[in-house]
């Protein structure tokens, strides 16, 4: 039980897959202008992350390892990814069409997102189980939903904040990514 509690920390915090392995930085930048488009592409992500590792691991285990070509894996995993980003947005234009048009172009690139994709190799390089897999993918998804919810958070107070003019819009927006960075960066001490 101790084995999947430290897999969940490092996986939120410690190596978080936005902020210390530097993945998914398109949507980070793009959707966390305002809170509830950052909250609504975080539960997306953690949908798609999560349903994609336990697929992919599927599928590399029990077809792509089996029929000894794992040579295509990577296109498997983006076919597995592009799949479930199709259902999220035909879920998301039925039933929540104010989320889904306010995500905008943001909600079909989570197909392209590397978060997902490198989620996905992660767990086959580091050869987790199954339950390992679901933990690591699930933990994941919430630390790229914390990272991308506190950015949101800040980027929301940008608006009633003074910021010099060279700085301002995506100059601060890197900015500030780069301090929650080294933020997060601090957690590795404590391993």
């Amino acid at each position: 039980m101790t084995h999947y509690f430290e897999l969940i920390i490092a996986a939120i915090f410690i190596n978080n897959i936005l902020l210390a392995k530097f993945l998914g930085q398109c949507p980070f930048l793009g959707v966390s202008k305002k809170m509830d488009t950052a909250i609504g592409m975080s539960a997306a992500v953690v949908f798609v992350l999560t349903l994609a590792g336990v697929i992919t691991w599927v599928l590399n285990w029990y077809l792509l390892e089996w029929l000894e070509i794992t040579f295509i894996r990577t296109l498997a995993f983006i076919l597995v990814i592009a799949t479930l980003v199709q259902f999220v947005e035909l879920f998301l234009r039925k039933a929540i069409p104010v989320l889904y048009k306010s995500l905008g172009i943001f909600l079909p690139l989570i197909t392209t997102n590397c978060a997902v994709l490198g989620s996905a190799i992660i767990n086959i390089q580091e050869e987790f189980d199954l339950l390992e897999t679901i933990v690591f993918s699930l933990a994941s998804a919430f630390g790229f939903g914390l990272a991308l919810i506190l950015f949101a958070g800040i980027r929301e107070r940008f608006e009633i904040t003074r910021i010099p003019k060279p700085l301002e819009g995506t100059g601060i927006g890197l900015v500030t990514a780069g301090l929650m960075a080294l933020c997060f960066f601090a957690f590795k001490g404590m391993v």
